[in-house]
């Protein structure tokens, strides 16, 4: 029997319409989950939506009007309740040093360059996707078993209670 595909809610933020579909098309494509999408097109709108949702990944581009990539993520990282959330930065920003700027001033948890490829955003995310499902499974409510008790008869019980 197959095992059922881990299903994670997705924050995609870019101010491209355009980009935010290519997006969500390539991260379907990857099959590593099936996403449900909730879209912004700044980071002030993905925080009014972060907020209202049970987000579990974002992705989210830098360069972006108002608050950009960068000050969206230091917000989500600023939140206690929400600092271990994976936000993948997805960004033409390639130049030397970018990278990096990004893991030290947001703790981004993975930077894909635009142009991407289904193949890049798929190695890229295995390693998150699995961290992600892993945290999933160990939260995962158990059943509890019931405490197994005799029940009354009418013999022994009926007996004891002087009936």
């Amino acid at each position: 029997m197959e095992e059922p595909k881990l299903t994670l809610r997705a924050l995609v933020i870019d101010d491209s319409r355009v980009m935010r579909g290519m997006v969500m098309q390539t991260l379907k494509q990857t099959e590593l989950a099936e996403f449900e999408f909730s879209e912004a097109s700044t980071g002030n709108e993905a925080l009014d939506k972060f907020d209202a949702e049970q987000t579990e990944i974002i992705f989210c581009d830098w360069n972006m009007p108002g608050m950009n990539g960068i000050e969206f993520a230091r917000q989500i990282r600023s939140m206690h309740w929400a600092n271990h959330i994976p936000v993948v930065m997805i960004t033409s920003e390639s130049a030397d040093g970018k990278q990096q700027d990004a893991f030290n001033q947001a703790r981004i948890t993975c930077y894909i360059t635009k142009p991407f490829t289904t193949d890049e955003i798929r190695e890229k995310l295995l390693p998150v996707i699995d961290g992600i499902a892993k945290k999933k499974e160990q939260t995962k409510p158990t059943v509890a078993a019931k405490p197994v008790s005799p029940k009354p008869s009418g013999g022994f019980f009926t007996k004891l209670m002087g009936g």
